[in-house]
């Protein structure tokens, strides 16, 4: 707070609110533009939501669908449990409001830093490496399944995806897989109608699943990578440790090597790699991620226009070069100067915007 701002200080204040609002204009205007580098290369740039009063948002930031509907906010803060036809209602609901654009929902991801609902989840003392996500899911089948009646239902519009968070390997992907068949077969001899073909994939947030990729592609078509936990996984750091919080770093060379492999081995299988963790709102990290391959970024809302008007002033062929550069890099520092220096040239307002937030 200024108090008695002088004369050149009030009018620093008013420049730059004049060219916040210029800034704020121009990305309003990116709305129905594609997210397309200057050589012509689509990215899909779709939406984090948590339930369906955030449609309008996803539309009016120019979402292209939802790349994560996290589910689990139909649990917390309440005394029951969320039935079958709530559930149903809810995801047919963004489904028909983002039609034909995809919706891609994520199964039950209670546990970690999120516990507060009436499953009574037993406190632990590591929650985030505990009875959370699928591993709650798979022992309480019977939600488990009632959600997944739910999201079968809801894709009758044709344009639903699933995908299971935290998995581990094949073992628990095998299980999983059992059990959604099992839900088919039940919708079936009941004469519910579905739509078959929709498409399955995994969260790919578990370093045991980095490396066991290349079983679990043949398994799914697509994987969406949760940088969140991937990242306190893979540097053994607890994101809401405020002691150790710099120790999270989305540019940390082993982080960027195990997106690599999974992007490139996602590929090698032909399906998509899409990543819904907030690194993909990571000015810094957007220009990595598009020369790693990325196929699809899935990011708050309000963050849509600031990521596309990065991917717009690139050039695929040039973040190519930067990945292929920065992965020969040792430190996160060094990773950073070489972005910036790229974003210095091609996007320096945003450059600027980036560096004000931190």
């Amino acid at each position: 707070v200024i108090i008695f701002p002088s004369r050149i200080t009030l009018a620093r204040i008013n420049r730059e609110k004049s060219d916040l609002a210029r800034f704020e204009t121009q990305l309003k205007q990116l709305r129905k533009v594609p997210a397309e580098t200057m050589d012509g290369f689509r990215i899909t740039l779709a939406a984090n939501i948590e339930m369906p009063e955030d449609i309008p948002s996803v539309i009016a930031h120019g979402g292209e669908g939802v790349g994560l509907y996290r589910t689990e906010y139909f649990y917390l803060n309440r005394t029951d449990v969320p039935d079958e036809e709530e559930q149903f209602r809810a995801y047919n609901r963004v489904a028909k409001k983002l039609k034909p654009d995809s919706v891609i929902i994520r199964t039950l991801d209670l546990g970690g830093d999120k516990f507060n609902s009436a499953l009574e989840i037993p406190p632990e003392i590591n929650p985030f490496m505990g009875w959370r996500a699928i591993r709650f899911c798979l022992e309480r089948q019977d939600i488990f399944k009632t959600q997944l009646r739910a999201i079968l239902r809801s894709s009758c519009q044709k344009n639903v995806k699933v995908m299971f968070p935290m998995i581990s390997g094949f073992s628990e992907l095998e299980r999983i897989l059992k059990i959604w068949e099992e839900t088919k077969d039940e919708l079936k001899r009941k004469g519910v109608p579905f739509y078959p073909d929709m498409e399955v994939g995994i969260m790919i947030e578990i370093p045991a699943a980095v490396v066991m990729a290349d079983v679990l592609a043949r398994q799914v078509d697509f994987f969406s990578i949760g940088t969140n936990d991937l990242i306190q996984y893979t540097l053994a750091v607890d994101r809401v440790n405020e002691k150790i919080a710099y120790l999270y770093d989305p540019l940390n060379p082993a982080v960027l090597r195990f997106i690599r492999q999974v992007i490139n081995i996602g590929h090698q299988n032909n399906i998509w790699v899409g990543m819904c963790g907030e690194m993909a709102g990571d000015l810094l990290s957007v220009p990595i991620l598009l020369g790693l391959g990325l196929d699809e970024f899935s990011v708050s809302p309000v963050l849509i226009p600031e990521v596309k008007k990065v991917i717009n002033s690139l050039h695929l062929s040039e973040v190519r070069q930067l990945a292929q550069a920065v992965l020969q890099h040792r430190s996160a520092d060094k990773i950073r100067t070489e972005v910036k220096k790229l974003l210095r040239q091609v996007a320096p307002i945003m450059l600027e915007r980036e560096e004000q937030k931190r």
